[in-house]
């Protein structure tokens, strides 16, 4: 792949982080909510009297579950101003408001569109009237009259409309393009305010150059692309509904291969590029819920987790999900143990807190990359067997019909929410059993490939590069040297050589101008648990608190 694209795919990714990051907390209140107004759930718990309908825990929760939930039903708002975020080289307020106002101004530009008698003949472009013989000639009688035509067609698909299909979006009826609207947004947005921010305009319109000047261009532009997505969109969501089905005719074997490849991208940071549209858009589903057409599978599975007349999560939407908790709450952390058993005796002491709390982590909260980073870049062969692990989980987690959904990442925390206490309607057990002959699995075939092919895992290092507890003296030292962040800036190459300082969940993810002024080592002896460069761009891991050294290292360096 051409190191530039790949740059860009990078940091396309780490933008889809921001909206996401919020998830996790939208669907601790909407699980939360959902599991406490359900009244199966109710039922099954004895609580119909405490907390039946009409009590005031019934309201509370209620409360929950629609604050949970106009969340995931604004998620292209929100995509539009975390990419948009994500992309600005700098100034990210002022491209966060453009992306606000663009995504407005492109909604209500494809809105009127079909109010104004356009919809009638978009609808003709995909659709024939042999397609709904229940209307007889009814669509013939109202083709000069163009809303009560698209109204009868309404109602004759439900909420999918024509070509690819309607929904509203903040009040305003449009097409139904999901998140790709709003990350399409966020990417025209950021290209425009990267541009055109610091631009000087004659004196007499001064006032609306720099960045007041990125919301109005945004504004215009984003005319015009409604005016063309409103065209184009219908022909690309019958290509993306074709692929949709492509994978569902794979079967098992599709889940397999999705599986498998989230996992291989994950040391190239593109695995956020990939499942998003699966989560988010039609490529993951499209189904009725509620009254309501819902894309997307992760979408799908919170529409049926909020819908009290919905008995069982959809297995064939959750199965984008469900994979992930046998190999993360149990295979992990059991890789964490075969390393440590391998290690040489002198240098357990060492590793047990690191590979403690990174299979801790794994764990309770789904976060990965702390672990696979530690066995990556010494065995890739084993990151091999584990990807393919991976995807045999997904697969068996559909095989056995697992309805159990996430937020964020397959952990303990997740399993809880969305697993056990939706036990009547998620079937979450063939977790519990698949992860238990995971983590057999993972320790064996890990400690016996450590071994036969004598890899450098943590603590079989050469005894000159012994792992050791930092003491007194060792921090001393460190501290001579700097700030944390100091540390890392000096190992970048220098404040000079960094263009942009970002960060997803577990990583710190930079534009640099020469990555060969990287050092890698001085940035492991800052706590990284690994590297990885390609031309212009770095990657730094280091787990669940990069926000935090994200931040500090952006504070060092004087940018926003």
């Amino acid at each position: 792949m051409n190191n530039g694209i790949f740059a860009t795919l990078q940091r396309i990714g780490r933008s889809f982080m921001l909206p996401i990051a919020i998830l996790p907390i939208a669907g601790l209140l909407l699980a939360i909510g959902a599991t406490f107004t359900n009244e199966t759930n109710l039922s099954l718990y004895g609580l119909n009297e405490l907390m039946g309908n009409g009590t005031i825990w019934y309201s509370f929760f209620t409360i929950l579950k629609a604050a949970g939930d106009v969340v995931f039903a604004n998620l292209p708002v929100l995509f539009a101003l975390g990419v948009a975020i994500g992309m600005a080289n700098t100034e990210k307020a002022t491209a966060a408001i453009a992306s606000l106002v663009g995504f407005l101004v492109l909604t209500a530009t494809m809105s009127a569109l079909l109010h104004i008698g356009w919809g009638a003949k978009l609808i003709d472009l995909g659709y024939t009237l042999e397609q709904f013989p229940e209307l007889g000639g009814q669509l013939t009688q109202l083709a000069n009259d163009p809303l009560a035509y698209s109204s009868a067609l309404n109602g004759a698909i439900g909420t999918q409309q024509a070509l690819g299909g309607q929904t509203t979006v903040l009040g305003m009826q449009t097409l139904n393009m999901g998140v790709f609207a709003g990350i399409i947004v966020g990417l025209l947005t950021a290209a425009l305010h990267n541009k055109f921010y610091k631009i000087e305009l004659p004196a007499a319109i001064s006032f609306f150059g720099g960045t007041r000047f990125v919301p109005i261009v945004t504004a215009v532009t984003m005319i015009f692309i409604g005016i063309l997505l409103y065209f184009v969109w219908p022909f690309v969501q019958n290509g993306i509904s074709i692929l949709a089905y492509g994978i569902n005719s794979l079967g098992y074997f599709g889940t397999f291969l999705y599986g498998l490849i989230e996992r291989s991208l994950i040391p190239f940071g593109l695995h956020h590029v990939f499942y998003t549209p699966f989560w988010q858009t039609s490529l993951g589903g499209t189904l009725e819920v509620g009254g309501k057409m819902i894309q997307g599978a992760q979408n799908i599975v919170f529409a049926q987790l909020a819908d009290p007349n919905t008995a069982i999560i959809d297995p064939m939407y959750a199965r984008f999900m469900a994979g992930k908790f046998p190999f993360m709450m149990f295979g992990l952390p059991a890789a964490a143990l075969a390393m440590y058993h391998t290690a040489k005796t002198n240098k357990r002491k060492g590793i047990a807190g690191i590979l403690f709390a990174a299979a801790l982590t794994s764990f309770l909260t789904g976060i990965t990359e702390p672990i696979e980073f530690t066995f990556l870049f010494v065995a890739p062969v084993l990151y091999a067997i584990h990807a393919v692990l991976a995807g045999l989980s997904f697969m068996l987690m559909h095989i056995f019909q697992v309805g159990v959904g996430q937020t964020f990442s397959g952990g303990f925390i997740d399993y809880v929410l969305f697993g056990l206490l939706q036990f009547s309607r998620s079937n979450p057990l063939p977790i519990l059993f698949v992860g238990a002959v995971y983590s057999v699995i993972y320790y064996f075939v890990f400690k016996f490939i450590i071994l036969k092919f004598n890899l450098q895992t943590p603590g079989r290092e050469a005894d000159d590069e012994e792992s050791k507890l930092y003491t007194r003296a060792d921090y001393n030292e460190k501290q001579a040297g700097g700030s944390r962040a100091e540390q890392i800036i000096a190992g970048l190459g220098g404040a000079a050589n960094i263009v942009n300082v970002d960060a997803c969940a577990t990583r710190l993810r930079l534009s640099v101008h020469d990555e060969q002024l990287v050092d890698e080592t001085a940035l492991k002896a800052t706590g990284a648990a690994g590297v990885l460069k390609t031309k212009g761009a770095v990657q730094v891991v280091y787990g669940p608190q990069v926000s935090v050294i994200q931040s500090e290292v952006s504070e060092s360096l004087g940018r926003d």
